[in-house]
């Protein structure tokens, strides 16, 4: 399905933006794990979550929705029941690396697959430490990827360096850990989003988290029992950066953003909103499930100027560097993107894809090994751009199309149902042409 965004006069409004991908996928995976009933509210309802409750369910977790609540009835540790097919993980790389951790500590075999863009994402970074950990795991390219087979192992603890302070890396590892009897540590220079140590932690788990000497160290002890919790997942902030973006360069706009998950592992995006200079506020800043949440109120800027983004941002905004490559085509100056390698193996080369759309509306872009480089101030002609297929290009191009000259057309923008299903509703909600 192609959408045509055309120029708006404003964006204004207040929404509640789809509750977050990444606790929403935890949700699950974890509490499976747990003894006894969990309960999760605003559970987000896309494409990747569901991957995640339907490979769960195929291993035995029996899991109920009634009146917008689901239920998790844990497994406990070692309850999971063999899988009679191949475990499908659609698009999710989440549902992956992270299941992997789990599957690696079962007395049971199973195989896995995904869709055409998933069995080119590489998982060497979680199989080659779970094969430290004694993990049995093989597949295409020395099992690096997808299909993979796992048959199931007495675990060993280790201390592992996440050299690319990947969460779905140290979030598998932490898993496999909590299948052992040693204790498992996981180590990085920049800490990662750390959901997975914050909810094993509300759920009774043996764990610790050290931050010194410019060092986050987070270590489990496992086979300790895992109690069930209550889950409300906050909105996702990844999701609610397209409106801010939107708000940030459509002119005269405001929007306000409520129920904002704002965890400093993943609110980079509206930090370096700020280092722009766009008015970003944090309102009735509150705790919910040990996460921090606000409301974000954002001001249109035609003041911004051109910023640098290293590799040291790069972890708590790594989803929405792309859109800031995007809104830096308002700013002034250039804005220089490095250190972004990871980008190249999300659900598309997203550095490319980037490059190449802009380049197709009319932007002057350089594209670099690990990142690029934007010039500001441009007028968006518009034209046919590629999602790739991947969400958040789409998502992202279609905020541009909110200031292009002659609209932006953006091919199999249907792909936004991985996270965001009713975006292009929920951005007709707060346009004003």
């Amino acid at each position: 399905m192609d959408i045509t965004i055309t120029k708006a006069k404003q964006v204004l409004g207040e929404l509640r933006v789809p509750s977050d991908k990444s606790i929403s996928h935890r949700s699950i995976i974890l509490t499976s794990l747990a003894k006894g009933k969990s309960e999760i509210r605003n559970f987000l309802v896309a494409g990747d979550t569901l991957t995640t409750m339907s490979v769960y369910r195929s291993l035995g977790v029996n899991i109920h929705e009634k009146n917008g609540v689901i239920t998790v009835e844990g497994v406990n540790l070692f309850g999971y029941k063999e899988p009679e097919d191949i475990l499908d993980m659609g698009n999710s790389g989440t549902t992956t690396r992270l299941t992997l951790g789990v599957l690696a500590g079962q007395n049971f075999f199973s195989a896995l697959t995904g869709d055409s863009s998933l069995r080119k994402r590489p998982m060497g970074r979680v199989t080659y430490p779970l094969r430290e950990m004694n993990a049995k795991i093989d597949g295409r390219d020395e099992g690096n990827l997808l299909p993979l087979g796992v048959r199931g192992n007495n675990l060993s603890g280790i201390e592992f360096f996440n050299k690319k302070s990947s969460a779905q890396v140290k979030s598998a590892i932490l898993l496999a850990g909590l299948l052992t009897e040693d204790k498992t540590c996981v180590v990085e220079r920049v800490k990662s989003r750390d959901h997975t140590e914050k909810m094993l932690l509300g759920m009774g788990a043996d764990i610790t988290v050290e931050e010194e000497n410019k060092e986050y160290k987070v270590c489990i002890t496992g086979k300790k029992e895992l109690s069930p919790v209550e889950i409300d997942v906050p909105a996702d902030p990844s999701s609610a950066a397209f409106f801010a973006a939107a708000a940030a360069i459509v002119p005269d706009s405001e929007i306000l953003l409520k129920d904002v998950l704002i965890n400093p592992t993943r609110d980079g995006f509206f930090r370096k909103l700020r280092e722009m200079g766009v008015e970003v506020l944090y309102l009735e800043e509150r705790e919910k499930v040990g996460e921090k949440i606000a409301d974000v109120l954002v001001k249109y800027s035609p003041d911004m100027k051109g910023i640098k983004i290293t590799k040291e941002d790069i972890p708590s905004m790594v989803d929405e560097v792309p859109l800031l490559a995007i809104v830096a085509t308002q700013a002034e100056g250039e804005t220089v993107i490095t250190g972004a390698e990871e980008l190249r193996v999300k659900e598309s080369d997203r550095i490319k894809a980037v490059v190449e759309n802009l380049r197709r509306v009319g932007v002057e872009v350089e594209e670099l090994e690990d990142g690029l480089i934007v010039k500001g101030k441009q007028k968006i002609k518009g034209g046919v751009v590629d999602s790739y297929n991947d969400h958040r290009i789409a998502m992202g191009f279609a905020v541009l199309g909110l200031i292009s000259e002659e609209g932006i057309t953006i091919k199999n923008a249907d792909c936004v149902f991985i996270s965001y299903p009713n975006f292009f509703e929920d951005l007709e909600k707060v346009i004003r042409r």
